[in-house]
Formats: C-alpha cells, sequence, structure tokens
C-alpha cells in the first residue's frame, strides 16, 4: 500500500510528524507492504538563501511578529522535538531555500534512498545548523548516505528534477494540502500534521484492511527460509 507524504525540510512540524510516524509504523504489523514515497512541498517557494539573517528575524519579518515571539515559537517547536528524540537548534539554523534539496530527494528516490535523504537532510538543518541551498553541503550530504558524489554535482548543475518538484506541488495544491506534513494513506485517508504516533496507527490499520480486501492478492515481501514445494527436494 501506498503512503505519500508531503513535507517541507525546512519544516520542523515535517520532522516531528516524520518522527511520529515511524513510530506508528514500528508498531505496525504489516509494515512491509508499505511503499513510503515523500513528495515535496515549499513553504516559501520565493525565498532566498540568507546567511546572514537569524531565522528568529526572518521568521519576525516575514510573519510580522516580535523577534521574541518567534523565539518563544522556536522553543516551542525544540520541546515537541526533543519528546521525539530529535535536537534542533535554532540558533544555528540557516534561512535557506529548500528547492534544491527537493531535487536532491527526488535524485535518491530513484537510487532507492529517499528516505535516507530526507532524514539526513532534516538532521542537517535542525541540528547541525548547515545550508541545505549549498552545493558542496548537499554533495557530501548525498554521499554520505552511499549516493555517487558526481551524479549529485551533475544533477545540481543542471536542471534535473525541478519538473517533479513543481509536480509534486501542482499535486499537493489539486488535493487542497494547505499545509504540511501531509501524510496520505492509498489516496483514500489523510492526516494533517505532527499528530501523535496513534492516529496514524490508527489510520494505517483501517487503510491497510481496505486495501488488503481490494488486493489479496497482491504481492507481499517475503523474506526466505528453508521450504518444502510441490514435487522438489526440500530444501
Amino acid at each position: 500500500m501506498k503512503i505519500e507524504v508531503w513535507s517541507d525540510v525546512v519544516c520542523p512540524f515535517c520532522y516531528i510528524g516524520k518522527k511520529k510516524f515511524e513510530s506508528a509504523v514500528s508498531e505496525f504489523a504489516e509494515r512491509n507492504n508499505i511503499e513510503l514515497i515523500w513528495k515535496s512541498f515549499q513553504l516559501n517557494p520565493s525565498l532566498k538563501t540568507d546567511l546572514n539573517t537569524s531565522v528568529y528575524q526572518h521568521l519576525s519579518d516575514s510573519k510580522g511578529i516580535p523577534v521574541e515571539q518567534a523565539k518563544a515559537m522556536g522553543g516551542h517547536a525544540a520541546e515537541m522535538a526533543n519528546s521525539v528524540g530529535i535536537t534542533m537548534d535554532f540558533d544555528k539554523a540557516i534561512v535557506a531555500n529548500s528547492f534544491n534539496a527537493h531535487r536532491i530527494i527526488h535524485f535518491a528516490k530513484a537510487n532507492g534512498k529517499q528516505n535516507e535523504m530526507k532524514e539526513r537532510l532534516l538532521k542537517a538543518y535542525f541540528t547541525e545548523g548547515r545550508n541545505i541551498d549549498d552545493s558542496e553541503t548537499l554533495i557530501s550530504l548525498g554521499t554520505e548516505i552511499g549516493l555517487n558524489a558526481d551524479e549529485v554535482k551533475a544533477v545540481l548543475e543542471s536542471d534535473k528534477y525541478a519538473d517533479a518538484v513543481q509536480a509534486d506541488i501542482k499535486e499537493s495544491q489539486q488535493l487542497g494540502v494547505t499545509g504540511v506534513p501531509f501524510f496520505v494513506f492509498d489516496r483514500k485517508y489523510a492526516v494533517s500534521g505532527a499528530q501523535d504516533s496513534s492516529a496514524f496507527l490508527e489510520t494505517l490499520e483501517k487503510s491497510f484492511s481496505e486495501w488488503r480486501k481490494a488486493n489479496p492478492t497482491a504481492q507481499l515481501q517475503v523474506s526466505e527460509g528453508p521450504v518444502c514445494m510441490p514435487d522438489k527436494v526440500c530444501d
């Protein structure tokens, strides 16, 4: 069964929601029969990467709120993150456009490492204070998870996967997604926001039960061991 998640790399609740979703999946008996797909979403597509402005000042300027209020919002998000094992350091975070990061996530998907790339980018942005719009940083992060450095560089020096990012964003608009994270289960049910893992588990169980009834012969992922087969020697 397919689960699609629209999220942004610079969204704190997307990181928190990812951890809560993963907690639910770990308790789900049919987890090996789930296909997880990360979809691109940009909270601020026109944002210009700025190494000289703090995220607090940026939030203050963009939302029209006092800097102290922005810091309080960051502190609240950091507390929520800590409760699920994430360290968020907004003092170190860099104001960065996430478009290129999303392109690399698509490249990682083509190489079977999408979830690893998503996790690495989130940690780089929120915990390590790295510039996720910097080519050398993206190449380094990509190689850490096993991608080819030259291939990552080639993607960044081209417009490859730009259309895929835009297609994800357009699709989110068609689905009526107004905020992220947004989890879509088999295109029938959705969970919006970083809800408790119990909400994800409940939706997982309900949507998978219906999917299995509709797909009784869908191929299962099987862990192989010694077996006996008709008309063959047992091995």
